[in-house]
């Protein structure tokens, strides 16, 4: 397995508008004109593109349909990403950790 395939620890996952840009790029379609498509306004579209949205359930089954593949794969990967986030901003160094009998 190469390193590149192995997620690094102190490098967050990539945000899904980050990978949605990438994918626009191989498209020839105006960013206005897949707004549309997918049923959401073109500042929504571009907030996901700049990371300052996060897909929603919503959102994940609309490009799913649009670009193939069902929303599961937008979901995950906005989940491995907020999860990574959370991991390093939520302090849980009060919470004691508990385990069953």
């Amino acid at each position: 397995m190469t390193e590149d395939a192995v997620q690094r620890p102190d490098r967050a996952p990539t945000h899904p508008g980050a990978a949605l840009e990438d994918i626009l790029l191989d498209l020839d379609t105006p960013k206005a004109e897949i707004a549309r498509m997918a049923g959401i306004s073109r500042q929504h579209l571009y907030d996901l593109l700049a990371c300052r949205k996060p897909v929603s359930p919503e959102i994940a089954v609309r490009l799913g349909k649009l670009l193939g593949g069902g929303g599961g794969p937008w979901i995950r990967m906005q989940a491995a990403y907020d999860l990574w986030q959370a991991e390093r901003n939520v302090d849980t160094s009060a919470i004691p950790t508990i385990r069953a009998a």
